[in-house]
């Protein structure tokens, strides 16, 4: 496929991404969505950190949805977000429900929602269009090691066609067997502050 430059799809571990910026950036006490992150800014940042760069074929947003039924507010504001950023035909935005206590609601649930099969449905993706050669380049915006042995199956593909984004003092995703080398970018306060979602969902 390599033809000009590089075709690249972005896959983005929202929450994680999210989370990994607020903690690294925000200040004790800011609320998340302070720091909502534009997904097409997200990539088109990383791209830009390549040399020798690439052309952006997709990106990937995998995130977990609320329950509407519980969270009604939060549903609404998800399903405007992923409305607004597949308005750009480059953006899929594939999310799963999310996981609630038994106890949500109640006195004392002291327990928070969590996201489930969110890494899962990534690493399944990734591998599954490396197989079918749907990219030249896949850049993994996630710190959750749970993915690499999916990045490390992909390896065992195509070579090292997979490369970890990161936001600057965070950690980054390693791989450690045979010598294998995960190539790296980080993206600086700067580019996280450019890639903030300012609308108001």
């Amino acid at each position: 496929m390599l033809a000009g430059a590089p075709s690249v799809v972005v896959f983005i571990d929202y929450q994680n991404a999210h989370n990994s910026a607020h903690r690294s950036f925000c200040s004790f006490g800011d609320d998340l969505s302070d720091c909502t992150l534009d997904p097409l800014k997200v990539a088109l940042s990383a791209i830009a950190k390549r040399a020798p760069g690439g052309d952006l074929k997709q990106v990937r947003v995998y995130r977990g949805r609320p329950d509407p039924r519980k969270e009604a507010r939060l549903a609404q504001v998800s399903d405007r977000q992923a409305s607004q950023w597949q308005s750009d035909a480059r953006v899929l935005v594939k999310r799963r429900p999310l996981w609630y206590p038994q106890d949500w609601g109640q006195d004392g649930c002291v327990e928070r929602p969590r996201e489930k099969g969110v890494d899962v449905a990534l690493a399944v993706d990734l591998v599954a269009l490396a197989t079918k050669n749907a990219f030249d380049v896949a850049m993994v915006v996630s710190r959750d090691t749970d993915l690499l042995p999916a990045i490390e199956a992909v390896f065992d593909l195509h070579g090292p066609r997979v490369e970890a984004v990161n936001w600057a003092g965070a950690s980054t995703l390693k791989l450690t067997r045979n010598s294998q080398v995960l190539r790296g970018h980080t993206l600086s306060r700067d580019e996280w502050n450019a890639c903030r979602d300012r609308r108001v969902y």
